[in-house]
C-alpha cells in the first residue's frame, strides 16, 4: 500500500509539474504585455496556503521572484512568518490572478489579465489538494473568488473575513500605494493580522 500511495504521489507531482510547465510558456495575452511574456507563480502538491494575488510587479518580472519587494515584506509581516517560511518551504503557493506584469498605470500597475486566471487557475488548483487556505490579495481576486459573497466594498469584504472561514481570507493588497488605506482602518492590523497569524500558524504548525 505504501507503494501505491508513493507512485500515486510521484505521479500527482509530475502531472503539476507538466502543468505548471506549459504555464510559464503560456503567450495568451503576449500582444497586450508592454514587456515579453514571464509568467511567475508558485505552485507545489504541499501547498497548504495559497496566495491568490493580484499580478508581478516590474521588480518580480526582473527577477524571476513574486515579492522580492516592500510588498512581499509587509506581506510577510501580516503572516507572520520569514523569508525562508515563504519561499523554502512547500507551505506558501503564490497563484497571480495575472501571471505576467501587466505595465504600469498613472499609479501603480495596470490591472492583471483577465485570460490567466480562466485558463490555468482551476486545473492547477485541482493540482494542489493540501490547500487549507486561499488568501485573496485585492479587489480583483475577491471579485473573481468571492463573487456575490462579497461586500460592497473592500473595506467591508475583509472586516468581515470570519464569514469567509475556515477555507478563505480576503485582504488588502499590501502595496505601500494602500498605506492611506490602513491609517484608516487601524481595526485591520490590531484585530485582523493577529487572528491570520494566528490562523497561519495553525497550518504550517
Amino acid at each position: 500500500m505504501l507503494g501505491i500511495a508513493s507512485e500515486n504521489q510521484n505521479q500527482a507531482c509530475y502531472m503539476l509539474q507538466a502543468l505548471a510547465t506549459a504555464a510559464r510558456h503560456c503567450r495568451i495575452c503576449e500582444p497586450a504585455l508592454p514587456l515579453p511574456p514571464n509568467p511567475i507563480f508558485k505552485v507545489e502538491p504541499g501547498v497548504r496556503i495559497l496566495l491568490i494575488s493580484q499580478a508581478p510587479g516590474r521588480i518580480a518580472h526582473e527577477s524571476g521572484t513574486p515579492y522580492l519587494d516592500p510588498s512581499g515584506v509587509r506581506l510577510r509581516d501580516w503572516l507572520g512568518v520569514d523569508k525562508a517560511t515563504f519561499y523554502d518551504t512547500p507551505y506558501f503557493g503564490i497563484l497571480p490572478m495575472g501571471f505576467c506584469y501587466p505595465g504600469k498605470a498613472k499609479t501603480g500597475d495596470l490591472p492583471p489579465r483577465p485570460e490567466c486566471a480562466p485558463q490555468w487557475h482551476a486545473p492547477l488548483l485541482r493540482m494542489m489538494p493540501e490547500v487549507q487556505l486561499r488568501i485573496y490579495i485585492g479587489q480583483y481576486a475577491q471579485r473573481y473568488y468571492l463573487g456575490k459573497r462579497r461586500a460592497r466594498n473592500l473595506t467591508e469584504t475583509v472586516r468581515g473575513y470570519e464569514g469567509y472561514l475556515p477555507e478563505e481570507w480576503p485582504l488588502p493588497h499590501p502595496s505601500p500605494l494602500n498605506n492611506r488605506w490602513r491609517s484608516r482602518n487601524p481595526w485591520f492590523e490590531e484585530t485582523v493580522i493577529p487572528r491570520l497569524q494566528e490562523k497561519v500558524q495553525q497550518i504550517i504548525g
